[in-house]
């Protein structure tokens, strides 16, 4: 399967909701005030956000409409084009690129979000390319965390740093670093504990975490990437804002988009962050992660039934 083929089948659901929704309400030759109100609130409920729904509406309440083409085939064009624009510039196909100096990637997000999976997932490509790497299991609140990322570094064979679960998130970071430098390791993807926003005392860890990093190399963290849900809808827009704000995101990847219709959420969250999308999890195999290509993406989330 090809890569464009990967992104049509991930996100199948999304663009047959968005087919058929358009679809029932594009109906005449022209497009009235009363359709372009319909447009704005069926691409809301769709999940592409308040600010990019207004942003096509009022796109489309300026373009002509050609009586001699299809009015659908005309405005899945605009869609089409209107995300080719906004979201091209976010595209990060220099992520997988190979570095001589030591990476250090800080992976946060909450749980259920496919966070140690997408961990596994991006030192698969990052071994491919001929990197040497190493996983630092610092999620040890939870046995199953340590274990989940032990597996999926023997499944990808890379290495790993783990320490017993309960232990300070910080030193396993610290101690992963010290191996990585003492190895000449290139990339360090440092997985953290689950958390939701809103718990305190685990984002003090994390920032915890950070400051560690930032001893060992006043650079780094080099990356961090926060794992998205897309069947989240909207609360991902709230989980990007806070993670943002205690250590700014250089790039987000978001999973499990071959499971709902919600695929919308990409566009609503490049419109309000402009923050670099990384890669995106379009199915359940270790490699059905694929770095984002927004023409790619605009092709499989716009097209007819």
């Amino acid at each position: 399967m090809g890569i464009f083929e990967k992104f049509k089948f991930g996100f199948q659901k999304s663009a047959s909701n968005l087919a058929s929704g358009l679809r029932e309400i594009i109906i005449k030759k022209e497009i009235d005030d009363k359709t372009l109100d319909k447009i704005e609130d069926f691409l809301i409920s769709s999940d592409v956000g308040v600010e990019a729904a207004n942003d096509i509406k009022e796109i489309l309440s300026k373009q002509k409409i050609d009586p001699n083409k299809e009015v659908l085939d005309e405005v899945n064009q605009l869609l089409r084009n209107y995300i080719l624009l906004l979201m091209k510039s976010l595209e990060r196909k220099d992520f997988f690129s190979f570095k001589n100096r030591l990476n250090i990637i800080l992976v946060s997000g909450v749980n259920g979000v496919g966070k140690t999976t997408s961990v596994g997932k991006v030192g698969k490509k990052f071994k491919e390319g001929g990197h040497k790497v190493l996983f630092s299991a610092c999620d040890t609140f939870r046995a199953a965390a340590i274990d989940q990322l032990e597996q999926w570094a023997n499944k990808v064979k890379v290495e790993i740093v783990k320490s017993d679960p309960g232990s300070d998130p910080a030193s396993v970071a610290f101690k992963s670093l010290d191996e990585a430098k003492k190895n000449n390791y290139n990339q360090v993807i440092i997985d953290t504990a689950g958390r939701l926003q809103n718990k305190k005392n685990l984002m003090e860890e994390y920032k915890k975490i950070a400051k560690v990093i930032k001893k060992f190399d006043d650079t780094a963290p080099h990356e961090v990437l926060l794992v998205l849900d897309a069947t989240s809808g909207q609360n991902v827009i709230n989980q990007v804002e806070e993670f943002n704000k205690i250590i700014p995101l250089t790039g987000l990847v978001m999973t499990k988009l071959d499971g709902t219709a919600k695929g919308g959420i990409l566009i609503a969250t490049a419109k309000k962050f402009n923050i670099p999308i990384v890669a995106l999890g379009l199915g359940e195999k270790v490699d059905d992660l694929e770095i984002f290509d927004a023409e790619n993406f605009a092709n499989a989330f716009v097209r007819p039934n």
